[in-house]
């Protein structure tokens, strides 16, 4: 008798788990997916060519709102949690209901986890929108400047065609245009795009990571939001945002992140409030007093600050820190503080479709418009948004060029950069030496 499964996910792990856990594994039937945060993906189907022989029409995928219903209809024996950035009270009442409904309830452990013939270092967080990005890219520069062969590996973000999807390996702007990927997507991978560095993303994390083997002599896993790592690593990073203090205990799974950590990266210290700074610097050392502490900071420069001294503008800021990941600004708002900007616009009066509800649902955000773009739809929505907010200047924080995106029209428009600087705590080169001499091997 098979143990039937349903995996609660959001386009991301959830694929993972079921590849290493369950595809091919005649002891378990998955009976389907549920999705959240990410729009548009219940009502798909994980493909047969990607599910295995054990399932030729593929695994449905529903909305997980009905989770009770689901079990009941599907005698489900066991959910298992599959998303990540979320609190510890979220997941437990997700937990209360799959018990009440009469299923067990768990998330993955260490057989999740697949091991690479190449030394690997991860970048981790405690939450989405840290640093880990600009602090993956600056490892990924150590590495290459050490003279190493160096292979991203991104987090899945597989908003579209899942089988085409199933292995990308991105080195161009063509690649990603051939990908036509999402502005989510971009923004991770045109940054090392324009470092001259390959990126690997998909579905099938298991022939990524073969695929990245073949180039690389020491592969970097880059998460997404704040989710674990899909390798077993040699050297983990995990960053920790002050600005949100106390985040690092209280949201799933970031606290495992930072628990198993080997350096904590606690970042933005140049402009984080002083009580988050140290509040932040106890519960690193309460929950991970073996790790190597190194204090950063990511400095914001702007392409043309006189698009904002002045002005009234409309900042577009990233949309999965700015959403799920709950803070009222991101890095562009910073930028148009810090340039004299007369008004930063509340987009809210001006949002239409989908941005409506992004904003009821998270009524945190500031004046900033999230740059939301998961479709063809959505991302005409954020344009007409844009236009009938009429702004003097757009301020882009966003780390993509977004006029690449969409039109944004005649209004004058600067873009925001920011990459990782280390100002207290041991140089990352000093803490990748042993990688480095592994990798040379």
């Amino acid at each position: 008798m098979t143990t039937r499964v349903l995996i609660l996910g959001a386009a991301g792990r959830d694929f993972h788990n079921f590849n290493t856990l369950y595809r091919d594994n005649d002891e378990f039937t998955v009976v389907g997916f549920t999705a959240t945060q990410i729009p548009d993906i219940a009502g798909r189907r994980y493909p047969p060519e990607l599910a295995g022989e054990l399932y030729p029409d593929g695994i449905p995928i529903f909305e997980e709102d009905n989770l009770e219903k689901l079990i009941a209809g599907h005698d489900v024996d066991h959910v298992l949690f599959s998303y990540s950035d979320v609190t510890h009270e979220h997941v437990m009442h997700l937990a209360s209901r799959a018990v009440a409904a009469g299923a067990s309830f768990g998330v993955p452990g260490r057989k999740a986890l697949l091991r690479s013939n190449k030394p690997v270092v991860s970048i981790t967080a405690t939450r989405t929108g840290t640093g880990k990005s600009q602090t993956s890219r600056y490892i990924r520069q150590i590495l290459a400047d050490a003279g190493l062969s160096v292979a991203a590996i991104r987090h899945p973000m597989p908003y579209g065609d899942l089988n085409a999807q199933r292995v990308q390996r991105l080195a161009s702007f063509e690649d990603l245009d051939a990908a036509d990927v999402t502005i989510e997507e971009r923004e991770e991978y045109e940054p090392y795009i324009r470092q001259g560095a390959v990126i690997y993303a998909g579905v099938d994390y298991g022939e990524i990571l073969a695929a990245a083997e073949e180039e690389a002599d020491v592969i970097i896993w880059d998460g997404g939001n704040n989710d674990l790592s899909f390798y077993e690593v040699d050297l983990g990073f995990c960053v920790v945002d002050p600005f949100r203090a106390g985040h690092e205990l209280r949201y799933w799974p970031g606290e495992a992140n930072l628990r198993m950590a080997d350096v904590v990266v606690i970042n933005k210290v140049d402009t984080a409030p002083s009580a988050g700074l140290e509040e932040v610097r106890k519960n690193v050392a309460d929950l991970a007093p073996h790790a190597t502490v190194v204090e950063a900071a990511s400095p914001i420069k702007v392409d043309d600050a006189s698009v904002i001294d002045g002005k009234r503008v409309l900042v577009l800021d990233d949309g999965p820190t700015i959403t799920h990941g709950e803070m009222p600004f991101g890095a562009g708002a910073v930028a148009a503080e810090q340039n004299g900007a007369a008004e930063l616009i509340d987009a809210r009066p001006y949002a239409v479709g989908s941005l409506v509800d992004v904003y009821a649902k998270y009524p945190h955000i500031g004046n900033v418009l999230p740059a939301m773009g998961y479709s063809d739809t959505q991302r005409k929505e954020l344009q007409e948004t844009i236009a009938a907010a009429n702004p003097e200047g757009i301020v882009i924080g966003t780390p993509i060029d977004l006029a690449g995106v969409i039109d944004l029209g005649d209004v004058p428009r600067t873009r925001i950069y920011y990459e990782l600087e280390v100002k207290n705590g041991p140089a990352l080169e000093e803490l990748l030496a042993p990688i480095i001499a592994k990798a040379k091997r």
